[in-house]
């Protein structure tokens, strides 16, 4: 009984970190999306389409076939930027939807 008192009280303190730590991430994006809106609405804009563009050049060389060689430079970037905004925004989506913030 003892063990699974503590692996529950284990999984509850994790779960409230990481929903916390989605809300702090959540909330950082929205100040900076603010705060260079408030700076430059051009500069915004043309850098939120550089790097969606940025991104979908990094999803076009993950999905497709690889040559044998592998990917390098620019294209080894791109597939590397995309993969790890893939999984940042799943873990915003898992975990700051529950945040009520």
């Amino acid at each position: 009984m003892g063990d699974f008192l503590v692996e529950a009280a284990g999984e509850t303190v994790a779960e409230v970190i990481l929903s916390v730590f989605a809300c702090v991430v959540l909330g950082c994006l929205v100040l900076t999306v603010y705060l260079s809106w408030s700076y430059s609405p051009r500069l915004a804009v043309t850098g939120g389409g550089l790097l969606t563009l940025f991104l979908a050049c990094g999803a076009w060389h993950v999905f497709r076939a690889s040559a044998k060689g592998g990917r390098r430079g620019f294209a080894a970037l791109a597939a590397v930027g995309f993969i790890v905004s893939a999984v940042a925004a799943f873990f915003l989506l898992w975990y700051g939807t529950g945040c009520d913030c």
